[in-house]
């Protein structure tokens, strides 16, 4: 049988390679901003010769890429102009360039009217973020709180199982892992292809942290069964081994029939929601990894007292081959 357990760090030092490059990134340079986070520009055009559908969302992102909007946000609707039913469009901007904003809007009108012809600007306004410092600061507690409830859970699910708090503490180091490997690769994709982190970023993340800690679960739980019916003689590490061998094909098949999707998605999918499967997709990779790799392997590290060893403190015990209380 494979010991996952005895390459434990290995699989600590392929997370680090992850997580370090990432975490100097997000120090030195953080996320870039989309118009959720920093405001922008609302824009409300009518197509008067278009019939509503006729207009797409690629070819008007094309043409304000054109004119210097990068990473707009298109939504289309109708409206009644001379009695006739026509495609009209919301757009969100970045802001309007601060020296000459009215040069900047011809431009931009004269290229749609080019395009689609005669288009009308039936309003223009300038926005503020739609996710401010305070929504985000909001979720983080949301997350510190969520992290304290997993916790106390956790502890009292396992509480059969000997050093139930471990388990809790394990799972929310794990989501940590998988959080920092998605703010750092999200950090260096933006100084590299420009990536954005707008509100459906904030989503994702949400999103993750909630499928970490449920992939961590499972694995756990097998780990608790095998404790409770553990054969004399048999070490924790070796329980802990046969229980990841036991969840990993269920692991395999559910997260790669995930990953299908979300590439099917991230290929085929529109433009509006390439972000938000692009990091659903880093995110379920790093959550699959540290649930099997990490999590697991720090509740042994634990057991053993392994840290002694890494300060120079004498050698680390070996686990006992009966559980505490037995």
């Amino acid at each position: 049988m494979q010991s996952f357990v005895k390459l434990r760090y290995v699989w600590f030092a392929l997370s680090l390679l992850v997580i370090v490059p990432g975490a100097v990134s997000f120090a030195m340079f953080g996320l870039r901003p989309g118009i959720d986070f920093s405001g922008g520009a609302l824009w409300d055009l009518q197509f008067v010769t278009r019939e509503p559908g006729s207009v797409t969302t690629e070819a008007v992102r094309q043409v304000f890429a054109a004119n210097g909007f990068e990473g707009i946000q298109v939504q289309f609707t109708t409206a009644e102009v001379d009695g006739t039913s026509v495609a009209a469009a919301v757009v969100r901007t970045p802001a309007l360039s601060a020296s000459d904003p009215g040069a900047q809007i011809d431009a931009v009108m004269a290229a749609l009217s080019s395009q689609f012809g005669e288009t009308r600007r039936a309003a223009l306004q300038s926005v503020g973020a739609t996710v401010s410092a305070e929504s985000t600061r909001s979720a983080v507690i949301a997350v510190i709180g969520a992290c304290l409830v997993i916790l106390v859970y956790l502890t009292l699910a396992f509480r059969r199982a000997p050093h139930p708090i471990r388990y809790g503490v394990c799972a929310i180091l794990a989501m940590l892992h998988d959080v920092l490997v998605v703010l750092g690769v999200a950090s260096i994709l933006g100084q590299v292809v420009g990536l954005e982190v707008d509100a459906l970023f904030l989503t994702a993340l949400l999103t993750i942290i909630s499928f970490s800690v449920h992939d961590t679960i499972v694995v756990f739980d097998r780990i608790r069964e095998n404790l409770i019916g553990r054969r004399p003689g048999e070490s924790f590490a070796d329980i802990v081994n046969h229980s990841i061998v036991q969840t990993l094909p269920r692991s395999i098949n559910t997260q790669l029939t995930t990953f299908f999707t979300l590439l099917a998605l991230l290929l085929f999918g529109g433009v509006s929601i390439r972000n938000l499967v692009l990091i659903l997709t880093i995110g379920l990779l790093s959550g699959t990894f540290s649930s099997i790799f990490n999590a697991a392997q720090l509740l042994v590290v634990w057991e053993h007292r392994e840290w002694r060893t890494w300060f120079g403190r004498g050698s680390a015990p070996t686990a006992p081959a009966t559980p505490p209380g037995a």
